[in-house]
């Protein structure tokens, strides 16, 4: 079988990769191309473009980008003609995706989409639109089965491949050593996103918070597809490290974090870190958002125990003296930081249901075989 797979940001093109990995296991004879990034490559997917080149954050930011969004468009679907997939799989991205999916519907390209956009945290009619392109949805929250219903539309719910990447991570024992970090207690993670636009509203406040506490160590997670130029502010600074492309080793070697918000919160949670998680947009973006959200809460870890858990500071909110007020209490007290460890607990049982990427895999084969089958 022949599988076209989307995913157009970092963390899509991780659990691409895994679902990549987990289709030739079902399927031997897999062919797979896209666009998305290096765990795809890694796991034997051709590229037809590289994520990096799609990365936009925020509303503004997508209608400054129009003209190359519609290059790209116009890209993918080119190479999905030529290459002529038995499926197309989309990985989140649901605005290139869902343009991508009438396209290909129309033209009789089978649809999956795994991890489907978060239509249910703001302007949930949406999920109306993508239904008549879709043939199967594959869900990882378990809360959105449930609002995929109210839809009339069955969702299959795999679990989650943030927790199938965390439980496959090997420890890196030597970490600390490697990267010439000489404490044991006390290192705090800072996790300022993967996308340029995030970088350059993050690192200046996490900066600000590494100068105001001078006898804690940070860690920044860092990633090599960006200008390193974006970091510039806060590697100059004495008790700062960059860690290039290693979060899951950071966290595992540190008491705290300052996370931007996103995927990044739960794989903190899950790999018990406790966090304060932090989240600066776009002003217009910003005011546009606020009016079409439909959530209580903007982090995965306090939307899945549903309630809070990890403090969330937004926009002015996320300022040097709040995000360190934060950080002071998860380091030092004791009670509210075993609160927090204890809400992660429930969020683990909540989402542990088996590996979500074979789960998937295995469905989305058998789905084509028996459709092959039926044609014979």
């Amino acid at each position: 079988m022949k599988y076209y797979i989307i995913a157009g940001e970092r963390s899509g093109d991780l659990h691409a990769g895994n679902l990549a990995k987990a289709i030739r296991v079902n399927d031997a004879a897999a062919e797979l191309r896209g666009f998305g990034g290096e765990f795809m490559e890694q796991a034997g997917v051709v590229l037809a473009l590289h994520y990096r080149e799609m990365a936009f954050m925020g509303l503004a930011e997508l209608f400054l980008n129009i003209n190359k969004i519609r290059k790209y468009t116009r890209l993918c679907k080119d190479d999905i003609l030529a290459y002529k997939p038995d499926v197309i799989i989309l990985i989140d991205y649901g605005g290139f995706n869902l343009g991508i999916a009438r396209f290909a519907k129309k033209r009789g390209f089978k649809i999956f989409y795994y991890i489907p956009p978060k239509y249910w945290a703001w302007y949930q009619n949406r999920a109306l639109w993508l239904k008549p392109y879709v043939d199967r949805l594959f869900v990882i929250l378990p809360f959105e089965k449930e609002f995929f219903k109210k839809f009339d539309w069955h969702a299959d719910y795999v679990g989650n491949p943030v927790l199938d990447a965390v439980k496959a991570h090997a420890a890196d024992n030597d970490f600390m050593s490697k990267n010439h970090v000489p404490v044991k207690e006390g290192f705090i993670a800072l996790l300022p996103g993967s996308r340029k636009q995030e970088l350059k509203r993050i690192i200046p406040l996490m900066a600000e918070v590494a100068r105001k506490e001078p006898t804690h160590l940070f860690g920044v997670a860092a990633v090599n597809n960006l200008d390193r130029s974006l970091y510039r502010e806060i590697s100059e600074l004495s008790n700062v490290k960059l860690i290039f492309e290693d979060t899951y080793n950071l966290l595992l070697h540190s008491s705290a974090a300052v996370v931007t918000s996103g995927t990044a919160t739960l794989e903190t949670a899950l790999f018990r870190v406790p966090q304060v998680v932090v989240y600066k947009a776009n002003g217009i973006s910003y005011w546009m958002a606020k009016f079409m959200i439909n959530v209580p809460f903007i982090s995965l870890v306090n939307l899945v125990a549903g309630k809070q858990v990890v403090k969330e500071l937004i926009q002015a909110e996320a300022n040097p003296e709040t995000v360190t007020k934060e950080l002071r209490m998860i380091l030092l007290d004791k009670t509210y930081r075993d609160n927090m460890l204890e809400g992660y607990n429930q969020v683990i049982r909540i989402l542990d249901t088996g590996s979500a990427s074979e789960n998937a895999a295995r469905l989305m084969v058998n789905d084509l075989a028996n459709i092959k089958e039926s044609a014979l």
